[in-house]
């Protein structure tokens, strides 16, 4: 029974608690392309946790922070265009959101927008990536231009993953492959088996020694299997400043984002 005349009902105690999902873009650039996936995750929790933001946790002995990446990016590839999403216990406006997060300065980490999900929304799932690498200096034309046309002519190759050789279908994957004046065009598609990556197609092109040399390789940006762009108008934020946190790192390439 109530006692004191108290008439609020049920002990909080049992409520069920908010669970509210963000889906956030961001570009990792400039020296944050040398630190791991792992790395990356332990960021953003730390990023989440400084922005005084009240987080969803995992249940058990060891809760942790309900922050998901649809796919990781290899060590050292920088990306315009990567995607976390998280749980709050808390209601906010993708707008607030993006404002707490834009708030810290993490060199390197640029929001480039924030998503509030609705509920029931399937997790992230990756359906496509597009990459450029930048052409060494001394790199014929004519000789990249061959060296796609013979990869996009077999029908599958093989990669080393962890001492094993795994077979991959070629034009299930690369979807896209060209030169494009300074740089190389690339798009993966995701698959549910072996997946190629970009430094795999450069060893495959037979330029696995670019990298050493100075190529960058860089995500343009990812496609999603479930895209949502929010249910009303204050369920998505876009940054005013992406654009200008980002032109530094990408003046050299002409890229467009």
């Amino acid at each position: 029974m109530p006692q004191n005349g108290d008439v609020s009902g049920p002990d909080q105690a049992t409520a069920p608690l908010l669970r509210i999902r963000y889906r956030v873009r961001f570009g990792k650039t400039d020296l944050l392309r040398w630190i791991s996936h792992r790395d990356l995750a332990r960021l953003w929790e730390r990023l989440l946790r400084r922005a005084g933001l009240v987080l969803s946790m995992t249940e058990g002995f060891h809760p942790k922070p309900r922050v998901g990446f649809p796919s990781a990016l290899a060590l050292g590839v920088e990306s315009l265009d990567e995607v976390v999403e998280i749980e709050l216990a808390e209601e906010l406006s993708a707008q607030t959101l993006l404002e707490r997060l834009e708030a810290d300065q993490q060199p390197g980490l640029n929001i480039k927008s924030v998503t509030r999900l609705p509920e029931g929304m399937s997790k992230a799932q990756l359906n496509a990536s597009d990459y450029t690498f930048s052409v060494v200096e001394d790199a014929q034309k004519s000789q990249i231009d061959a060296a796609i046309a013979k990869l996009l002519s077999q029908d599958s190759v093989s990669v080393e993953r962890k001492k094993k050789t795994l077979t991959v279908k070629v034009a299930e994957q690369i979807t896209k492959l060209e030169l494009n004046g300074d740089v190389i065009n690339l798009r993966l598609a995701a698959s549910q088996a072996a997946s190629l990556r970009p430094g795999d197609v450069l060893d495959l092109l037979g330029f696995g020694d670019w990298v050493d040399r100075g190529t960058l390789i860089r995500r343009i940006s990812v496609e999603l299997k479930q895209e949502h762009e929010g249910s009303a108008p204050s369920d998505l934020a876009q940054s005013q400043n992406w654009q200008t946190q980002i032109n530094s790192f990408i003046s050299h390439s002409g890229e467009q984002t």
